[in-house]
C-alpha cells in the first residue's frame, strides 16, 4: 500500500495513470503512437499537406498577429511553425514525436525557413525556464488532454504567454468530430475515444481567463487552395489581458 500523493502533480500522474495503453497521447509514452501515426507520410491525412491553418493565416496576413516569439504546441511536421517563420516569427516547436519533429525538419531544409524543433511532453521539462511568448499557437493538441490536464494546460499559458499576447487554438468541434461522452465517462471508460470534441460555450468557459478576439468553425478550404482548413474543427484566438498597475 503507498500513500504518497503530496501535490497537484502527484495527483495528475495519478489521474494521467487511469487511462489504457494508447490512451495516453499528451505523455512522452505516447511518442509510440504519434511515430507510428506519422510513419507513412503518404496516406491521405488532411494536415499532412504543408500548408498553414487557414485561421492562423488569415490573422498574420491582416496584421492581427504580428512578428513576434511563438511556441507551438504539438507542431507535428511543422507546417503551422515553419509558415510562421516564413513571415518574420521566432518560432520554437515542441512535439513528442521524433518521426514528425525529423518531417519538420526536413521541410525547414527543403524551405529555408528558420525554426527551433524540441522533443518532449509540454507538461515536462522541455518548456521549464522558458521566457514569455507573445503567441501560443496549438492546432490539435488541446483535443488530446485529458479533462485533469486542462488544469496543468491553463498553468502552462499563464507561465508562458506575456502579458498582451495572444492564444489560438484549432479543436475538435461538436457535432463535427470528437468524442462527446461527458468527461466522468471517459475515466470510466479509460479512454479518450480518439479526442475530446468541445463546443463554443464549453471553449468559452474553459478560457474565460482571456479577451476572446475570435470563436468561429474553420473555412473548409479546396484542394488547390494555399491554405489548410476542415469545417469540424473550432478555430479560437484569445489575447491575454495585459497588466494594469
Amino acid at each position: 500500500m503507498t500513500r504518497d500523493i503530496r501535490t497537484v502533480d502527484d495527483v495528475m500522474t495519478m489521474l494521467d495513470g487511469l487511462f489504457s495503453d494508447g490512451a495516453d497521447r499528451w505523455t512522452d509514452e505516447g511518442a509510440a503512437w504519434w511515430d507510428g501515426f506519422y510513419a507513412d507520410r503518404s496516406r491521405p491525412v488532411p494536415f499532412f499537406v504543408p500548408k498553414p491553418d487557414e485561421n492562423l493565416a488569415g490573422h498574420v496576413e491582416n496584421g492581427l498577429l504580428k512578428p513576434g516569439r511563438v511556441l507551438e504546441l504539438g507542431c507535428g511536421p511543422g507546417r503551422n511553425a515553419l509558415y510562421l517563420a516564413s513571415q518574420g516569427f521566432e518560432v520554437d516547436g515542441v512535439d513528442l514525436s521524433p518521426a514528425a519533429l525529423d518531417w519538420a525538419r526536413e521541410r525547414a531544409r527543403e524551405s529555408g525557413a528558420e525554426a527551433r524543433f524540441h522533443l518532449g511532453d509540454i507538461f515536462g521539462p522541455v518548456l521549464a525556464g522558458r521566457e514569455p511568448f507573445d503567441l501560443i499557437y496549438d492546432s490539435g493538441c488541446f483535443h488530446h488532454l485529458p479533462p485533469h490536464r486542462r488544469v496543468t494546460y491553463l498553468a502552462l499559458l499563464g507561465r508562458l504567454l506575456a502579458p498582451g499576447g495572444h492564444f489560438a487554438l484549432t479543436c475538435f468541434a461538436s457535432g463535427g468530430m470528437g468524442c462527446e461522452l461527458p468527461d466522468a465517462d471517459l475515466y470510466r471508460d479509460r479512454s479518450l475515444h480518439g479526442g475530446l470534441a468541445y463546443t463554443d460555450g464549453s471553449l468559452r468557459t474553459i478560457f474565460s481567463g482571456y479577451e476572446e478576439v475570435e470563436l468561429r468553425l474553420m473555412r473548409a478550404q479546396a484542394p488547390e487552395s494555399p491554405y489548410f482548413g476542415e469545417d469540424f474543427l473550432w478555430t479560437g484566438l484569445f489575447r491575454r489581458p495585459t497588466l494594469t498597475a
